[in-house]
């Protein structure tokens, strides 16, 4: 028999990232692994890395602790890579062709424990859907799967915990932070929660746009009347030709690269003294989940149909909420669309993501009043807020932008003629 010692460390980091959070090892010293299996969750700004084994063998010693700081190229841990001849019951043949003991340091579990851990590993779940059923000690078997091809989501465990009586109060626990100080007289109570890494992320991104950039913000308003009726009349076909909704974000996204084709600086970035220009539309789609505001770029968004847009938005959205988007899902980006009308927000003025120059928000669709001909008519109409570098874009080139988009919103037949 042969022994190899194999030293797991932290992967390469996506560029830009300089260090990680060590969630949660999901193997323990002593517990046996195989090739490719997950051993250890690292968390970055906005994704969570899942570092597999690469081997067969046995976990012998483990050199960082939950909760630690990581950095590329790190020693977590020390795996024992056993090779031999097996003669199938855990024993090693020596020498004399005699079946030998293997010694092995395996942390003993109970039967029912370790056998719902490797059902659980033999389904595929995104590292915070693991945590919650490891945390739960769930059969994932007994889990029905919402989201696409039948992937189990965090919802999918709430639901089931809610569903059982007796898990009532572990599912009550999960939503209230473990550092809450306990009620003083009168019910009167605080409670502190450390900032997640994606939070601390986004506060520091917010500073550091208000620090480096010159933020202004215009804005319009659109009517959507036709948008609206063509959704309507095209709907259903739609969805039975491409297998994905037509919602309004292909929209919003063809009507902006109308308008960034027109004032390409808007499409540009600051770099030191410099203004670099793209020739290619990456649009970034803010998207809401569990963990945060995330934002996707849909990469040469100007070379896809509607459908493909959609397409692209519906599997982003998917990724977002079962936590399997990955860093480059989410790095660069030449431009973002933000909807916050999704909530109900009637106004707002967005923050630009930097180094970007242009970030336009989009709102509810409010039927107001609105005079046409000179009679008073009710119209679906939604506010348009384009915030802007004015270090580079001038005021001239935002408003005109934000009545490019105007345009090809309440004429949307100017997308497919791209006049």
């Amino acid at each position: 028999m042969t022994n190899m010692d194999i030293e797991i460390k932290v992967p390469q980091l996506p560029e830009s990232v300089t260090d990680a959070t060590l969630v949660a090892w999901r193997k323990q010293a002593g517990d046996t692994v195989q090739r490719d299996e997950t051993l250890v969750d690292l968390e970055t700004d906005k994704v969570v890395l899942e570092v597999p084994a690469p081997a067969d063998g046995v976990m012998t010693e483990i050199l960082v602790q939950d909760g630690a700081t990581v950095a590329s190229g790190d020693l977590l841990a020390k795996l024992n890579a056993a090779t031999a001849a097996s003669d199938g019951n855990g024993s090693a043949k020596g020498p004399s062709g005699i079946a030998e003991p293997v010694e092995s340091p395996v942390v003993a579990k109970s039967v029912a424990t370790q056998s719902t851990a490797e059902s659980n590993d033999a389904i595929k779940l995104s590292p915070a859907v693991r945590r919650m059923v490891e945390e739960h000690d769930i059969d994932a078997k007994q889990l029905r799967g919402s989201g696409r091809r039948g992937r189990i989501l965090k919802s999918d465990v709430q639901a089931f915990l809610q569903s059982q009586p007796d898990t009532l109060g572990d599912t009550m626990a999960i939503s209230l932070p473990s550092e809450a100080v306990e009620p003083t007289v009168g019910g009167r109570r605080e409670q502190r929660v450390a900032m997640s890494r994606l939070r601390a992320r986004i506060a520091a991104r917010m500073v550091e746009a208000q620090q480096s950039a010159a933020m202004l913000t215009t804005f319009n308003e659109a009517d959507l009347t036709e948008v609206i009726a063509l959704r309507k009349r095209y709907k259903e076909s739609f969805e039975a030709s491409h297998g994905v909704s037509l919602g309004f974000m292909s929209f919003f996204v063809k009507a902006s690269i109308e308008g960034l084709t027109k004032f390409p600086v808007v499409n540009a970035s600051v770099e030191d003294d410099e203004i670099v220009y793209h020739d290619y539309f990456d649009i970034g789609i803010a998207v809401s989940s569990e963990r945060g505001l995330l934002v996707p770029v849909i990469r040469n968004a100007d070379r896809l149909s509607f459908a493909g847009i959609e397409s692209a938005i519906d599997s982003y959205g998917q990724k977002a909420r079962d936590g399997s988007i990955t860093m480059d899902d989410l790095t660069g980006g030449t431009f973002t669309i933000t909807n916050g009308g999704v909530f109900g927000s009637m106004l707002s003025t967005p923050i630009l993501n930097p180094p970007q120059s242009g970030i336009l928000g989009m709102h509810k669709i409010q039927e107001r009043p609105v005079v046409i001909d000179g009679a008073v008519v009710p119209r679906p109409m939604m506010y348009l807020a384009l915030t802007y570098d004015h270090r580079i874009v001038d005021g001239r080139e935002a408003v005109q932008f934000l009545v490019a988009v105007k345009a090809s919103l309440e004429d949307p037949s100017r997308l497919l003629l791209q006049v």
